[in-house]
């Protein structure tokens, strides 16, 4: 075991230490050493790098840097953290390699599987947490209760999944390999890095080295993958296969089973071709409207799919209880743009799709459901879809209108589901304040909170200086309540931007 150092082809005058054991890490292209303390690695790749690869990681480090982390202080700090990004690029004995800063203690296993520790101390790659197989009570491979968070967590995961490839597309970049190989996650803090940045596309200037990852590989990339890299019909990894990538993460850390991968069945041919067909040229969405035809998971669980239930039960878990707004972003997806790429969703439209869903949950009333949490159905009767129990309250339904003109209001097709203890914010108030990465601290503060009160339902204000209750004509003072009652009206703010909301009571 020897440290050696390394010195910077940026700036000449940077160096870096590592530890060398003769047994480093071995990623798909790299060799992996750690720096002494730990912040950081160092990462070879085994194959020389020509003149473009190194052009194109000298500009991550520098030019894509800056852009990121330097000149936008505020949302910089956000991505810091969701980025595992390349801060300098070296060279020794004719290899080159690149300094990435290590990753949070939050993305290692603290105790990895339920029955041995196998796990500890290895990575969080996002397939541990994205099939039912490291869920279901049954199976021997099932991750700990203190590792899985509950189905809520994964909703904040996908926000900064999302926000991630958002602000990569912004720069006109594409990542090229998204994949649960790619993005750690860590449900119990609720937080992603996204990784392998190396390999960063650049359209017209840098073109991606691999196709991608197994499960996330766009179809029309499959399809063509026979095809000559200068073939003009060859499809290869660019900003649109990113979002089929990013719509597949997102439904399988919320669903835990893949969105193509069923039971269609295409004749006696070798496993690759077969691969190749499901996945590409003739992938189709396992929970398609109205081709039922690869809605069979035995391929992928054999005679076990009752341990697996209800995640290989559409009947149980259809992707509908993922709420209406997601619902129509898988069917954009995985029926509208799965073999038409440029209708599938932005990652900007995902991100808001999951924070108005968030809007929408509600807490099971069995204290022993695995999930904990699930989506409102606006049905007559609201039940747990995981565990089938009946959610025991009444439940406040806001939904919120804007002024298009003076003295119109319109729907603004978003709402709030009311549970005890639940609160109101900036966002909800002012139709002007966006809740993303950029939010203040100050904005991101509460406004107030729901509770159940006496046998009735009640709102106090914390911070609104102008709310009124419309349906009384009263104002409603900072450190006053006001009752919530089926048809209340109330108007948030008198501010440019203020909503007004009108209140309905379900599940009475």
């Amino acid at each position: 075991m020897s440290t050696k150092t390394v010195t910077s082809i940026i700036n000449t005058t940077k160096t870096y230490q590592f530890i060398d054991n003769g047994e480093p890490m071995r990623g798909g292209m790299k060799d992996v050493y750690f720096s002494p303390d730990k912040s950081y690695v160092v990462a070879f790749y085994r194959d020389p790098q020509d003149f473009n690869s190194k052009e194109r990681l000298k500009k991550i480090v520098t030019q894509y840097f800056d852009s990121f982390f330097v000149r936008d202080a505020v949302s910089g700090a956000f991505y810091k953290e969701l980025y595992s990004w390349p801060t300098d690029v070296v060279e020794l004995d004719k290899k080159v390699g690149i300094v990435v800063p290590c990753y949070n203690k939050n993305f290692f296993f603290k105790q990895g599987y339920a029955t041995n520790d196998l796990l500890k101390g290895k990575e969080k790659e996002g397939k541990w947490f994205a099939s039912a197989k490291f869920r279901a009570t049954q199976s021997k491979s099932k991750l700990d209760e203190s590792e899985l968070g509950n189905w809520l967590s994964y909703f904040q995961v996908c926000v900064n999944i999302s926000r991630g490839v958002k602000r990569l597309h912004s720069a006109g970049l594409a990542h090229s390999d998204l994949s649960y190989k790619n993005v750690l996650i860590d449900p119990v803090s609720k937080s992603a890095a996204i990784i392998d940045i190396d390999g960063l596309v650049v359209p017209n200037l840098f073109p991606p080295d691999v196709i991608g990852t197994a499960d996330f590989i766009a179809p029309e990339v499959l399809a063509t993958k026979h095809l000559s890299k200068n073939d003009p019909n060859r499809k290869l990894p660019n900003r649109l296969t990113d979002l089929h990538a990013l719509a597949v993460l997102i439904y399988m850390y919320l669903l835990y089973r893949h969105p193509l991968r069923g039971g269609n069945y295409f004749g006696p041919m070798d496993t690759e071709k077969e691969e190749d067909l499901l996945m590409g040229s003739k992938s189709l969405f396992v929970e398609h409207p109205t081709d039922k035809s690869n809605q069979n998971f035995k391929r992928e669980y054999g005679d076990n799919l009752q341990k697996f239930s209800p995640w290989t039960d559409l009947k149980k878990t259809p992707y509908s209880i993922t709420g209406p707004y997601l619902k129509e972003l898988f069917d954009q997806a995985f029926v509208k743009g799965l073999h038409n790429p440029i209708d599938r969703p932005t990652a900007d439209s995902w991100e808001q799709a999951l924070i108005k869903t968030n809007d929408l949950k509600l807490q099971c009333s069995n204290n022993k459901c695995d999930q904990k949490w699930f989506i409102y159905n606006n049905t007559k009767d609201t039940n747990c879809p995981f565990c089938n129990t009946k959610y025991s309250h009444s439940i406040p339904v806001l939904d919120f209108f804007y002024q298009f003109k003076p003295n119109v209001w319109k729907p603004e097709n978003q709402r709030l589901v009311v549970y005890n203890n639940s609160t109101l914010h900036f966002w909800h108030s002012d139709k002007n304040i966006v809740r993303n990465e950029r939010l203040t601290d100050a904005q991101k503060a509460r406004v107030g909170y729901f509770s159940f009160h006496n046998g009735k339902w009640v709102f106090v204000n914390e911070k609104l200086t102008s709310l009124k209750d419309v349906s009384e004509g009263k104002d409603i003072p900072i450190g006053s309540m006001v009752e919530i009652n089926d048809g209340k009206k109330l108007l948030l703010s008198k501010e440019d931007g203020g909503r007004v909301v009108i209140i309905s009571i379900a599940n009475k």
